[in-house]
């Protein structure tokens, strides 16, 4: 097995599937399915969800509002999908706790790390919702961070594409990809992987990403086995 404790981040439209807005409980379930088959194959697991899907913080000044409360809210939407994305896996019998940034006690626990590493520890999955509490900062900061934190082995970058290209391999079809990237040669491409903060905080920390298609059923535990699938950024 090649990674003992990863951080998968999902975008929040990732858990949209086929439908315009909000949440498809097929795409719940599948992931909960992926992530119930690493955990046993004995991988400790953390997740960072986005919330795009519900609200983006980065278009709340477009909508007229204020940027910080803007990007509370969307701070808000991560800890919806973290509980929709907790009852899919508490449902195929994962035990899960969601741990938030800032206090909502009804809901979720406080993020502490000693505690997030306890839970690991014991094998249960943590969600890490609400980024970082902070507004300004993304989900891959928050993502990024958080891997640090918990002493992770790598970030797990779940998307819809099998990796990184030359350009969008959805409106290009001559775009290639890359099987492997280093920090400095993704900035110097401009690659578009993560926001800087949270690639600069992976590169000081020599924090591997890997980028691949996490849609397609059963790719998830074929990395955990060390299949050479995605884009590996290290």
């Amino acid at each position: 097995m090649k990674y003992k404790r990863i951080l998968l981040k999902l975008s929040g439209e990732s858990l949209m599937g086929s439908k315009q807005f909000g949440i498809d409980p097929i795409m719940v379930k599948q992931y909960a399915e992926d992530i119930k088959e690493i955990i046993g194959l004995g991988v400790e697991v953390a997740i960072v969800i986005g919330g795009g899907n519900i609200f983006r913080g980065m278009d709340a000044e477009e909508n007229g509002l204020d940027k910080v409360q803007g990007d509370y809210m969307g701070m808000l939407a991560t800890v919806i999908n973290g509980m929709a994305l907790q009852s899919g896996l508490e449902k195929t019998g994962v035990i899960t706790r969601l741990m938030t940034a800032f206090e909502i006690k009804e809901v979720a626990e406080p993020y502490i790390r000693r505690r997030a590493m306890r839970h690991l520890e014991k094998n249960r999955v943590i969600i890490f919702g609400a980024g970082t509490g902070n507004p300004y900062f993304t989900t891959d900061t928050a993502a990024a961070l958080r891997a640090i934190e918990i002493e992770a082995d790598v970030i797990l970058k779940g998307t819809r594409v099998d990796g990184i290209y030359t350009a969008d391999p959805e409106k290009d079809p001559s775009a290639t990809k890359y099987n492997h990237l280093s920090f400095s040669e993704a900035l110097e491409k401009r690659l578009n992987i993560m926001d800087l903060t949270a690639f600069t905080l992976c590169q000081e920390n020599k924090l591997p990403i890997i980028v691949f298609d996490m849609n397609s059923r059963g790719n998830l535990s074929k990395l955990i086995r060390g299949e050479d699938l995605g884009t590996y950024v290290s």
